[in-house]
């Protein structure tokens, strides 16, 4: 299958979380044998700060919008399915109409959304959101998360073929590392600053760094150089995924705090965790709805619902105990979170929907003979 994709980035982690996401699904697909073309607009200086200079796996246009939508609608036109993501960055709203003009009886078009519970609160909130009348449209609609919840919500304005696909582990990108002594610190929390993400840093992460003035925090992530810190917490800016491992590896527990819109609806667990997982890190989570699915609280995962807890988590816990817990996490991950699985996912969702569509010869036989049979009925009903 030849697939066309919109997205934020590819390239490029920078001011894109969702890079990893990216990385992991389309590296597997293509994989399993599939031609994937992804497109990129050149926003944010993402191009200048790459940090994937060469994609093997995807041919990446890098574009200027929106003078080059035009042609790239046309160059997706061609392909068997279009997918545009939620959050490219620019012309969004223009790209969840234009998609649309790619379908045909060949090409099949797929809203694919990495911010499900974002996204529906705005269009719930407003009757003219123009995405409304678009998603009925759309052969498909992945979700990055949210459970079955977001299904219902999507499949109520209209979405057909709606699937979640979990974020993941790709253990050949994220995978246990040697410690460096620079990055040594009790927690560390990487994550940029956005509005509905600073409130529960604050709450969770910063609140815990002045409980427990004798220990060392590490934060990392684009925005956070005007915030007051306490004085044992250091900020280190960006921190490109190449560094990710390390960091993970260097820090005695490693913090999952969800933004606001993730917390509140669950089952939507950030890349962050699956990368914590690879490198064998004992990770603390706040607490939401659907952790139990992935792993095992306690077990595999240590959850923690304020400040106090996390503290408590950090004194309460030993050395060995925390690597007992980042083990047995990784295992689990290898075991049932790998991207190679969510690819399958993707194509088993794609391939039963194509068998609908298409139904196989002896089904169309069957049709058929049914079909007789009524017309048989209704001739002898008339006589």
């Amino acid at each position: 299958m030849r697939i066309f994709v919109f997205g934020s980035s590819i390239t490029s982690s920078y001011w894109n979380g969702a890079a990893t996401y990216y990385r992991g699904i389309y590296k597997n697909l293509a994989a399993l044998g599939h031609e994937v073309t992804f497109a990129e607009p050149d926003i944010y200086n993402r191009q200048q700060n790459r940090d994937l200079s060469e994609v093997e796996y995807a041919r990446v246009i890098v574009y200027q919008t929106p003078r080059d939508i035009d042609e790239l609608i046309g160059l997706a036109s061609r392909d068997d399915l279009v997918i545009k993501h939620s959050g490219v960055g620019s012309d969004d709203e223009l790209l969840e109409r234009r998609v649309l003009d790619c379908r045909s009886p060949r090409t099949q078009v797929a809203f694919w959304d990495v911010d499900a519970p974002a996204t529906l609160l705005r269009v719930e909130a407003d009757l003219f959101d123009p995405f409304r009348d678009c998603i009925p449209s759309y052969d498909f609609v992945f979700t990055y998360g949210g459970g079955s919840e977001i299904v219902q919500r999507y499949r109520r304005l209209g979405a057909r073929n709606c699937h979640p696909i979990y974020n993941a582990l790709d253990p050949s990108t994220h995978h246990p590392e040697a410690s460096d002594a620079s990055l040594a610190c009790d927690l560390v929390f990487v994550g940029n600053r956005l509005p509905d993400r600073e409130r529960r840093v604050e709450q969770f992460f910063l609140r815990a760094a002045e409980l427990a003035p004798e220990m060392s925090f590490i934060l990392g992530g684009e925005g956070w150089g005007g915030k007051p810190l306490p004085s044992n917490v250091r900020w280190i800016g960006h921190v490109g995924t190449g560094l990710h491992n390390r960091i993970n590896a260097s820090a005695r527990m490693v913090l999952n705090i969800n933004r606001d819109s993730m917390a509140d609806v669950g089952f939507s667990p950030p890349t962050r965790v699956f990368e914590a997982a690879g490198a064998g890190a004992c990770l603390i989570t706040d607490k939401w709805r659907g952790i139990e699915k992935f792993f095992d609280p306690e077990r595999e995962i240590l959850v923690a619902g304020d400040a106090e807890e996390i503290v408590a988590l950090l004194r309460g816990k030993s050395a060995t105990e925390a690597r007992e817990i980042g083990n047995a996490m990784r295992v689990r991950a290898l075991k049932e979170h790998t991207y190679a699985q969510r690819a399958a996912e993707v194509e088993k969702n794609l391939s039963d929907a194509r068998a609908d569509r298409h139904p196989s010869a002896v089904d169309l036989a069957v049709l058929d003979i049914a079909e007789k049979g009524i017309c048989v009925q209704k001739d002898r009903e008339s006589h």
